[in-house]
C-alpha cells in the first residue's frame, strides 16, 4: 500500500513555520496554495503544489492555515483537517487562550507580561516557532483557528465580548459565535473559562464541564477577583483587558502585579494618538469591526469627530454601526469597497458625510476642518481591499496627516 502524505493548506506565516520544522519532525510536507502554478520545492525540501493537485485519498493529515475559509474547495475535499493547535497540542506546555472580537492582542500581551510567558498564534509568533520548554503558552486565538481546532483546549480560556465579525468567512453570526465558544466543548475540570454573561444560557456553555466565571463588565469582573481598578492606569476599553490579565495572574500565581501591568504599552494602531500641528489625529486602524469602532467613538464622545469609515466589511451590514455612530457629533469620510453601501445608509439616516476617492483624499479634506475636531481613523472594516494590512493603512494615515 502506498504511504499517505501529510499536507499543509496555505503557505502563510503559520504553515511556513511548520514547514521550516520538516527535518526535525521527520516529515516532508505536501504544501498546497493557490499561488503555486507549478510543482517546486521550498528551501527545506517540502513539495510546493498547485491546489488542483490535492488528492484527499493520498493525504493522512491536512493542517489548514487559519485564513482559508471552510467553503474553500481545497478545504471541502479534506478528510483529515486540523489546526496547528491540534498538531502541536501533545507537545505544548499548558496554555492560556484569549479570544473575542476586540482586545485579543492587548489582553494577550498583558497576560504574557504578567506571567513572563511567550505569546503568539494569531498575531506574532506562530505556535511552531514558540519555545516548547516554556511553562505556559499565551495564545491569541482567532475564530478561524478555533473553527479548525477539534482536539486541543486551554487550561484557561479568556473570552472578551464579541460582536458581528468575519461573517462572510463563517457563514453567519451563529457560526462565528459557536467558534468562539467551541473550546468549552473540550475543556474539563480544573480548566477555567472567563466569559461574558450574555452567553450564560448558550447550550455549549450550559453543558461545559469546566468552571465558568461570568462577567458583565470590567467592574463586575474586578469585584469577583478582588481587583482594585483604581490601581490600573488604563481607561476603557483597555481597562477590561487589564482586569482580565490580572484575573488570569491571580488564578495561576495568586498575585496582582499592578505596577507591571501599568508599564505595558498598547499595541500600535490601537487608538494611538498623534498631535500634529496642534491637531489630534487618532490611528485606530486596528478597529476593523463594529464594536471596536464604537469603542473608539465613545472615547471622544465629548468632541466633534471626523471619522474615516470603510474598507472590506467582511459580510457585515453597516446599518447598525452607522446608526450607533450617528448619535455622536460626527462627520463621516467614506473610503474603500464598502463606501457605496455606507453612502446609501448615511443618506437614509441623514448623516453628515463625504464620499472620498481614497484614504489620502479623506485626510486632505479633514485638514480643512476646525482644529479642535478629532481626526479618527477607525474604519470598522478590514484593510485588504486597498492595503496590505491594517498596519500599512494606519502608517499611511499618519504620513498623510504630517504632509503639508
Amino acid at each position: 500500500m502506498m504511504a499517505k502524505h501529510k499536507s499543509l493548506f496555505g503557505y502563510g506565516g503559520t504553515n511556513k513555520a511548520i514547514a521550516k520544522l520538516s527535518q526535525s519532525l521527520n516529515i516532508v510536507w505536501d504544501i498546497y496554495d493557490d499561488s503555486f502554478k507549478q510543482k517546486s520545492k521550498d528551501e527545506w525540501g517540502n513539495n510546493l503544489l498547485p491546489s488542483s493537485e490535492f488528492d484527499p485519498n493520498k493525504s493522512s493529515l491536512e493542517i489548514i492555515t487559519p485564513g482559508i475559509p471552510p467553503h474553500n474547495e481545497l478545504v471541502k475535499k479534506a478528510k483529515n483537517p486540523q489546526s496547528d493547535y491540534d498538531f502541536f497540542y501533545d507537545a505544548m506546555p499548558k496554555s492560556i487562550w484569549i479570544s473575542g472580537t476586540n482586545g485579543k492582542s492587548t489582553t494577550t500581551k498583558m497576560i504574557g507580561a504578567l506571567l513572563n510567558a511567550p505569546t503568539g498564534a494569531n498575531i506574532g509568533t506562530p505556535i511552531a516557532s514558540m519555545d516548547f520548554s516554556s511553562e505556559f503558552f499565551v495564545l491569541e486565538s482567532s475564530s478561524f483557528s478555533l473553527h479548525y481546532t477539534k482536539k486541543a483546549y486551554p487550561m484557561i480560556y479568556v473570552l472578551l465580548p464579541i460582536s458581528s465579525d468575519h461573517l462572510s468567512w463563517h457563514g453567519g453570526y451563529d457560526e462565528y459565535k459557536n467558534a468562539k465558544l467551541s473550546p468549552l466543548l473540550r475543556m474539563q475540570n480544573p480548566c477555567i473559562a472567563i466569559i461574558p454573561s450574555e452567553f450564560i444560557n448558550e447550550e455549549i456553555v450550559k453543558n461545559a464541564k469546566c468552571k465558568c466565571v461570568f462577567y458583565e463588565n470590567s467592574l463586575d469582573l474586578a469585584k469577583k477577583f478582588e481587583i482594585n481598578t483604581q490601581k490600573i492606569n488604563f481607561n476603557e476599553p483597555f481597562l477590561l483587558d487589564g482586569v482580565l490579565a490580572l484575573a488570569v495572574e491571580k488564578i495561576i500565581k495568586n498575585t496582582l502585579s499592578y505596577e507591571l501591568l501599568n508599564q505595558i504599552t498598547l499595541a500600535p494602531h490601537t487608538q494611538e494618538e498623534h498631535i500634529i500641528d496642534g491637531i489630534l489625529w487618532v490611528d485606530d486602524s486596528k478597529g476593523t469591526n463594529e464594536q471596536s469602532t464604537i469603542s473608539a467613538y465613545k472615547r471622544y464622545k465629548d468632541k466633534r469627530i471626523l471619522g474615516i469609515l470603510g474598507g472590506d466589511l467582511k459580510g457585515v451590514n453597516a446599518l447598525k454601526l452607522i446608526k450607533e455612530l450617528s448619535t455622536y457629533n460626527a462627520k463621516f469620510y467614506l473610503i474603500g469597497s464598502s463606501k457605496d453601501m455606507m453612502e446609501s445608509i448615511c443618506k437614509e439616516l441623514g448623516c453628515d458625510y463625504v464620499r472620498c476617492d481614497d484614504l489620502k483624499h479623506a485626510v486632505k479634506l479633514m485638514k480643512d476642518e476646525p482644529k479642535d475636531c478629532v481626526r479618527l481613523l477607525s474604519p470598522a472594516c478590514s484593510s485588504l481591499d486597498e492595503f496590505a494590512n491594517y498596519k500599512q493603512r494606519g502608517e499611511l494615515f499618519i504620513k498623510y496627516a504630517k504632509k503639508n
